[in-house]
Order: C-alpha cells, then sequence, then structure tokens
C-alpha cells in the first residue's frame, strides 16, 4: 500500500484537545495546516475554530474531509471509542488514510487496532510523546514511533510542527513499548530524588542547598533540576497529573508482566502513585509522589486537596 507524502497543504485533523492535543493543534495552525478538529467536549474546539481550524460534529465528519488524522486520548478506551464508535473514525476514513496515534496506551491495543483499520486500507501509526504540556505547547516533543517506515517518512513533516524529534523505533506497537521504557526510568529517577529530599529534612539539612549541591554532580538529573523546586516548594499545579503516571506505569506493569520482565522501581512508584491518588490528590503533578515517601517518613505533608 503506497502512502501520498503529507504537504503543507494536506488535509489534517486531530481528534482530542486536551492539554497535549490543544498544543499540537496549536502548533499545526502555527505551521499553516488546513485544521480539521474533533473534540468530546464541543467548548475545547472554540479556540481553534476562533484560530481558523474547522470544527465537525462527529468524528466519523471530520475523517471525511481528512488526508491525515491525529490522535491526543486519554488512554485506550477513549482511542477505541473515538476510532470504532458510533460515528468514530473508522466510518469516514478513505483507504490511504494515515492515522497517527499520540496517545499513551499498550503495545498490544495498538496493534489490535492498527490490524482493524487495515482491513480498510488505512495506517495506523502509534506515536506517543514525552516532554508533557510544555513540550506541547511549544513544539518540542520528543516522538517515538512504531509503524510502516514508508508511512512515518511520509508524515515526518507533519510530526516535525510539534516534536524536535521524530524516530522511529520499530514497528507497530514498538513506539508505545519504548514510551512505557520512558515512563519506568523517569518513575525511577524522581523516586532518587523524593528519597534524597526526605533524607535531608529528616537531618535537618535544608532540601533547597542539597539539590544545588547535588546539580552540580552526578546525581544531577532531569527529574532534581526539574521536579525538585515543585517538591521543596510544595507547589504540585500539573504539569503532568499523577492519575495519568499511574495510568501509564499500570501499561508499563502489566506489559512487563505478559513478557516476564520485572520492575521493582516501577512497581513501588506505582503503589506511591495510588496512594496519591486515592488521597484526593489524582489532580496534582505526579511528582506529588514525592509527598507520600515523606509521610512514611513521618513528615508532615500538605492537607490541603489544592496542587
Amino acid at each position: 500500500m503506497s502512502t501520498p507524502s503529507f504537504g503543507p497543504q494536506a488535509r489534517i485533523g486531530i481528534a482530542g484537545l486536551g492539554s497535549m492535543g490543544a498544543g499540537i493543534a496549536h502548533n499545526l495552525l502555527k505551521k499553516g495546516y488546513p485544521l480539521r478538529v474533533f473534540a468530546r467536549r464541543s467548548d475545547a474546539a472554540a479556540p481553534f475554530i476562533a484560530a481558523g481550524a474547522q470544527a465537525f460534529p462527529s468524528a466519523a465528519a471530520m475523517a471525511r474531509e481528512c488526508d491525515l488524522v491525529i490522535l491526543s486520548l486519554s488512554d485506550a478506551a477513549a482511542v477505541e471509542a473515538v476510532l470504532f464508535g458510533d460515528e468514530g473514525l473508522a466510518h469516514g476514513l478513505r483507504e490511504s488514510c494515515v492515522v497517527i496515534d499520540t496517545s499513551t496506551i499498550a503495545a498490544a491495543a495498538a496493534r489490535r487496532f492498527g490490524e482493524r483499520l487495515q482491513g480498510q486500507g488505512v495506517i495506523f501509526i502509534d506515536a506517543p510523546v514525552s516532554g508533557g504540556q510544555a513540550g506541547a505547547q511549544t513544539g518540542t516533543l520528543g516522538c517515538m514511533v512504531g509503524g510502516p517506515a514508508e508511512a512515518i517518512d511520509a508524515c515526518r513533516e507533519v510530526l516535525g510542527a510539534f516534536c524536535k524529534s521524530v524516530t522511529r523505533v520499530g514497528d507497530l506497537g514498538a513506539g508505545q513499548t519504548v514510551k512505557a521504557c520512558n515512563q519506568v526510568a523517569v518513575a525511577g529517577a524522581l523516586l532518587g530524588v523524593a528519597d534524597a529530599m526526605a533524607l535531608a529534612r529528616a537531618q535537618g539539612v535544608d532540601p533547597a542547598l542539597m539539590r544545588e549541591v547535588l546539580l552540580g554532580g552526578t546525581g544531577r538529573s532531569f527529574s532534581l533540576e526539574n521536579h525538585g523546586p515543585r517538591i521543596i516548594e510544595g507547589k504540585f499545579k500539573p504539569g503532568f497529573r499523577a492519575a495519568l503516571m499511574r495510568k501509564d506505569l499500570r501499561i508499563a506493569l502489566d506489559t512487563a508482566r505478559a513478557a516476564g520482565a520485572v520492575l521493582p522501581a516501577a512497581t513501588l512508584a506505582e503503589q506511591l502513585l495510588d496512594a496519591l491518588c486515592e488521597g484526593g490528590r489524582a489532580d496534582w503533578d505526579w511528582s506529588a509522589m514525592a509527598l507520600e515517601v515523606q509521610k512514611l517518613s513521618g513528615m508532615a505533608v500538605p492537607a490541603d486537596k489544592e496542587p
């Protein structure tokens, strides 16, 4: 199946205008793409309509007017509903259309969706992203892509509108596997930072001064640099919500169990995030996981339920 190249006049659609999808849509508009949008909440589309995008009442209606559709949704259930539900994209997609899923879902789900779409001549690419809401807004996301090389190459210009790096990591599903690896790695790094903060507090050392020293040595990390101030100041406005990170780690752990891999750091991080979410802080930035470490150490933590 040949794949056309998607240039500046390609008819691009995006389904999902949450914190990530909104940033992606903004950057596509900034690059001049004629954008179509569909959001399950109609009010989410309003700012993009004002900026020149065309909104549609259903995913199927949007798909009929698109050459390529980007998904930015919360989980696999949402992706499946937007693709295959009543008035879903699959009811409007034409042969040779490409669907790029930037959502974070399980690799097995991505392969399943791709197989279903292949039957009608549609190519499905899994392209989860890293960089958070800030990266989506500035167009500097990192994208790990799984799918046919020819189709991915045809989409690179579009992906470049909101990503600073686009790397094909294998066949369909490989992108989601690498995203799971990313979430496991950053969770482990934050666990180390949370432990260090608790140890400094327990010994009466200023955590801010401890952080400054560590940033000058081998303890330096993205988590220490970017999440450290949140933990020290107790300001946990997201960011990336704890509930979403818990979801991502559960995907990684389910994938690991199916493959016979053991992930001790991810297991502990998921347990701490579960306690955080069940304690009323699901909408806080996920770095608030450090509060659970401090609670285990008998330390006082913020009692309110606002980030």
